[in-house]
Parts: structure tokens; sequence; C-alpha cells
């Protein structure tokens, strides 16, 4: 296995970008670790609602901006190297605050990084 993946707003709906993004990081050899306000499971892992412990360096943003400020903490102090602001995401103070920590702030999809091997 590569890397574990954190993908926050996962979903069981397999329309959701969540659900296809955590597919194609696994058939990619990525780990997932699935967060969301919803507890589940997605092909055999296990959505949390509670903020994992495990040491992560990508966080893949599937919530949007609105969402997103009481995880800024979690992410900000939990040693990550990067964030994905996949389409929908987009959060410029987030971003800015991220930058500002030494964190890489990236508008990008997920999906396409990880079919052109740029993930």
């Amino acid at each position: 296995m590569k890397s574990k993946v954190l993908v926050l707003g996962a979903s069981t709906n397999k329309e959701r970008y969540s659900y296809l993004a955590t597919e194609r990081l696994l058939r990619h050899g990525f780990e997932p670790v699935l967060v969301s306000n919803r507890v589940g499971e997605v092909l055999g892992l296990p959505i949390h609602k509670q903020w994992p412990n495990d040491s992560l360096e990508t966080v893949t943003l599937y919530i949007g901006a609105k969402n997103q400020g009481m995880y800024y903490n979690h992410i900000l102090k939990g040693g990550y190297k990067r964030v994905i602001f996949n389409p929908g995401t987009e959060n410029e103070e987030f971003e800015t605050m991220l930058q500002d920590a030494g964190i890489e702030a990236l508008r990008a999809c997920t999906l396409v990084m990880l079919a052109t091997g740029q993930f």
C-alpha cells in the first residue's frame, strides 16, 4: 500500500465523487481513511465521525466551505503536507491559512490527478 489519504466528506452513495475517489484511491494502491458526519461503510472501509489519529500526508475535501470550519484545527495541526480542494470545495480563507502553516493547498480534482498519475 502507498500512503494513507483522508477523504473528508466520505459517502456511501455510489454516485458521489467522494465514493468514486475512495474506489480509485484503493485501485491505485492508496489507503483511504474516511471521515464524514454520517457513519457507514464504503467498499469494506468504515466511515468515521471522529477525526483519526493516523499519520496521514494528504486530505482530499468533499465538503463545501461552510462545513469546513469545524475541521480547520484538525487539519492545520495534524502534520499534513497537502490538502486537495476538489471542485465545489474552494475556500480562499482556509487555503490562505494552510499556506501560512506551510501546507500545500491545491485546487484540483483527486479523480483527474489519479487518472493522470499526478496524485
